[in-house]
């Protein structure tokens, strides 16, 4: 029996782990701490949230007090930590929120986990989830390895990075058990629709503009949301401490060939004649500094681990389709207030 703190766990990925974690596990005990800001919905969580091993608690992970209480209150054994500012654009107009949540906040979970848990740390685990964007920008050729040197070029990612050197040298300097995932970009059900495939699909159902950065030529590796969850699943009770592994989906993808799929599938989907989505597409100023390519090696957890992505892009994404047109009440009432001004601004003013 264990008592897991998830915190993030009403976000995007977060609410796929807990929901596995909450249904796959029934003796263990999760505890989700969420500060439900504009990107975390109780929604996403209704199929579990009446279930006897699991427990919701609004609040903040740089809010030293609560964390005290929550570990001394629940008999914390693990963390599994998700809780993170992680929009791009949003950091490039907002850097000090990111360094708030994304680095003190992973401080305070990392300094209430030293002092409850004594440097008694057997059955104990601290796990901290990443991002592929520490590693910075790849050509035309190679991929993101576990060794990757860390060269982050945004606010969010520079964010992520110095969390990630502080699990370290809790590690090193405490011997505090963490382990590190660093992901590619995730996909599917309940993300927040200012990322792009949930903004584009929101967009074409509704014949607005699709803003495509600079020429579209940007690659990226695509993951789906429920695919992440099983490895982090996998990690948490399989991967080595101390370890550091990557969790990509093998779909190198440029933006504009995307979008195209998504505007092929949208048309069929919404019987429209083929190619009238693709007639949406606008391009915009490029984001400052916009990473190149972005491609993960997942290699070391399929080998050492047992775990390999379940689904390509094509069917991931019709998988992502269908669940938005079939949750229009979700996406409605999730585009609205905050979410629209900051749309306005970042999109419709160019």
């Amino acid at each position: 029996m264990k008592t897991i703190l998830i915190t993030g766990g009403a976000g995007f990925i977060g609410c796929h782990v807990v929901k596995l974690f909450v249904e796959k596990y029934p003796d263990y005990t999760i505890i989700n701490l969420d500060a439900l800001t504009y990107a975390g919905n109780l929604e996403n969580l209704c199929a579990i949230e009446n279930a006897k091993n699991y427990k919701f608690i609004k609040g903040d992970i740089c809010d030293r007090n609560l964390i005290k209480a929550l570990f001394e209150k629940h008999h914390i054994d693990a963390v599994i930590h998700l809780a993170a500012e992680s929009h791009v654009d949003r950091s490039i107009t907002n850097p000090f929120d990111f360094a708030h949540t994304n680095i003190m906040g992973t401080l305070t979970l990392l300094n209430q986990a030293k002092e409850s848990w004594k440097n008694d740390y057997s059955g104990k685990l601290f796990y901290h989830i990443s991002t592929d964007e520490v590693f910075g920008s790849l050509g035309n050729e190679g991929y993101f390895l576990e060794d990757t040197p860390y060269d982050p070029k945004s606010p969010y990612s520079a964010s992520k990075a110095s969390s990630d050197h502080f699990v370290r040298a809790y590690e090193n300097t405490y011997g505090l058990p963490a382990i590190i995932t660093n992901c590619s970009n995730n996909y599917g059900p309940n993300q927040f629709p200012e990322k792009l495939i949930p903004l584009f699909i929101n967009n074409i159902k509704n014949n607005k503009a699709l803003p495509v950065y600079g020429e579209g030529l940007n690659v990226r590796d695509w993951l789906y949301v429920e695919d992440h969850a099983r490895a982090i699943d996998v990690v948490f009770h399989k991967g080595t401490i101390g370890d550091t592994y990557n969790i990509g989906g093998f779909n190198e993808w440029k933006n504009i060939e995307l979008i195209k799929v998504i505007c092929k599938v949208m048309d069929t989907k919404l019987g429209r004649e083929e190619g009238t989505s693709e007639k949406l597409i606008t391009y915009v100023k490029d984001r400052a500094g916009h990473d190149m390519r972005y491609a993960i090696d997942s290699t070391k957890l399929k080998e050492n681990l047992g775990w390999e992505p379940s689904l390509q892009f094509e069917e991931g994404i019709e998988k992502t389709i269908n669940w938005y047109l079939d949750n229009e009440a979700w996406l409605n009432s999730i585009v609205t207030g905050d979410y629209k001004d900051y749309y306005e601004k970042q999109y419709v003013s160019q």
